[in-house]
């Protein structure tokens, strides 16, 4: 009877988590739809309007790992639920919004909130299934999340066309209620691993300001703001490595990395995977629309392609990470990545729309392949009691990656538009931009490749 019981729990939490797994990648993905709209809205220049996803990935990665301990010490369904609020009241802010400097700002306020669920959605669904279950029940999550990016850009576009973009963040904020309510009635536990233990507050402050100071120096290279703030990033995490190392109580658990290779290969290997692809959706999405003239509806139409097939060799990664290395399946993966980037780089005014969909299917199936398996690796190689850190750090690697990302994005737009709105005139100039962007993300999937090799390697000395 308490078998089942348990069995019972761990489905009931796994649809709520599901859930609220749905609700950012959600909300990101319909954005990129939008991001025409709001430019008119607001005459948001083209370097400005990366900050919309740079300024929520900038939150979203520093506050991680600090709420992560939180949730250690209070309790990871408290700082779960609390987090669901907070990004729903502020996406339903976001669709009131009176300029795009407030808009930004509250973009910020919800990547706390991001950050408190993405800090403990990954421990809760690994506190509930066994191993020999564990990779079926991420394999379903990351399913889910990219359902929520197929979703995401076909709904952005309908809403955006026919209700604003407005409208997308009030449909956010209505799942993210949904969500709140069903993780109060059907999340069963608490799940406190850290009770008692003092927060680390001076160790959290160091790490905040660190790594906000290396993803926002990143970010506006190459002006001198940005390398000068670049070097403090660097300065500051530096300085927080060594005060952790001396806590008996570390916000964050460094002898994760220093004593653990597979986690740390796989980490690198996750923040190498979402550098060199996150910006993909919101390039394409600004050249389907600016430079082929699509409508967001018809550009979601496309740019579905590509989460659709991540959803569905997700679910089959799940499943055949039971009987394949998952080590080996998230290297392969990676190599069909390179393969779709190397193609979007030729990209031109004229390509026809079937070799895109094209790339995008084969950039899904290597997505699909390399997600689940990489995080199922990770979770693995960790004892119970650092499950929220671990969880926390895979989604630190995968939001400072995506941060690193629209840095690159970034950089590009600046070198040849420079903050400016696109029209016409730069749409060669765009392009070059666009060429650029895919250039360095190819290269970076390639050293993601070795470090995924590297991996396979250490697994198979220490199965000896």
């Amino acid at each position: 009877m308490n078998s089942l019981k348990y069995e019972a729990n761990a489905k009931t939490g796994l649809i709520v988590l599901c859930i609220s797994a749905f609700l950012v990648p959600f909300m990101g993905s319909a954005i990129n739809l939008a991001l025409p709209d709001i430019s008119a809205t607001f005459s948001m220049k083209a370097v400005t309007l990366t900050w919309m996803a740079t300024a929520y990935l900038i939150s979203t990665a520093v506050f991680q790992i600090p709420f992560a301990r939180v949730a250690d010490i209070l309790g990871r369904k408290k700082v779960f639920m609390t987090g669901i609020l907070i990004f729903s009241v502020c996406s339903l802010l976001c669709g009131f919004a009176p300029s795009g400097g407030i808009l930004i700002f509250l973009r910020f306020l919800s990547g706390i909130g991001s950050a408190m669920m993405f800090g403990t959605n990954i421990a809760i669904l690994t506190s509930l299934f066994p191993s020999e279950q564990r990779g079926k029940a991420l394999g379903i999550n990351v399913a889910v999340v990219y359902a929520a990016l197929a979703v995401g850009p076909f709904v952005g576009g309908m809403l955006t066309h026919y209700l604003g973009w407005h409208s997308i963040f009030f449909v956010s904020a209505g799942i993210g209620l949904v969500a709140f309510v069903l993780a109060k009635v059907c999340l069963n536990g608490e799940w406190i691993e850290a009770g008692g233990e003092k927060f680390d507050f001076v160790g959290a402050f160091f790490y905040g300001i660190g790594l906000s100071s290396v993803i926002y120096g990143f970010s506006s290279l190459p002006h001198v703001r940005g390398f000068i703030t670049l070097f403090i990033g660097i300065v500051g995490m530096f300085i927080f490595a060594k005060y952790e190392l001396k806590q008996k109580f570390p916000v964050f658990n460094l002898q994760l990395f220093s004593g653990n290779r597979v986690f740390t290969l796989s980490s690198l290997a996750a923040l190498i995977n979402y550098a060199a692809t996150a910006g993909i959706a919101f390039m394409l999405s600004l050249y389907l629309q600016y430079v082929r003239g699509l409508n967001a509806n018809h550009a979601g139409l496309i740019l579905i392609t590509q989460a659709c097939v991540q959803s569905l060799f997700s679910l089959v990664a799940g499943h055949l990470s039971k009987y394949y290395e998952p080590s080996k399946m998230a290297m392969t993966g990676m190599m069909i990545i390179v393969v779709g980037l190397i193609g979007l780089v030729f990209l031109n005014v004229e390509t026809p729309y079937w070799i895109i969909i094209t790339i995008l299917v084969a950039l899904g199936i290597g997505f699909g392949i390399f997600s689940s398996p990489n995080t199922n690796v990770i979770m693995g190689s960790v004892d119970k009691k650092d499950y929220s850190a671990a969880s926390a750090t895979t989604g630190t690697m995968r939001l400072t990656g995506q941060a690193f990302s629209m840095g690159i994005v970034g950089m590009a737009i600046s070198f040849n538009i420079g903050n400016r709105i696109i029209t016409p005139d730069y749409y060669p100039a765009f392009m070059h931009s666009m060429r650029i962007t895919f250039v360095i993300f190819s290269i970076l999937c390639v050293l993601g490749i070795y470090a995924s090799s590297v991996r396979v390697k250490v697994i198979g000395k220490e199965a000896k």
